[in-house]
């Protein structure tokens, strides 16, 4: 995976504390912003969507 992009509420200082993702059509990988080369983790699309669904209900609270 090539297009990794990181949160555009990174920024200066603690904001490069971020995790990037890259996604494809069926998967989506997220690793470590200060650490790149380091593992990463590759969801399938359908997982991913519904961690991201419950992390959004879970933040509402």
């Amino acid at each position: 995976m090539d297009n990794w992009r990181k949160s555009s509420h990174s920024g200066e200082g603690d904001g490069n504390d971020c995790v990037e993702i890259a996604t494809t059509p069926t998967h989506t990988a997220v690793r470590d912003s200060k650490t790149p080369a380091r593992a990463t983790l590759t969801f399938p699309a359908p997982a991913f969507t519904t961690f991201l669904e419950a992390l959004k209900s879970t933040s509402l609270r």
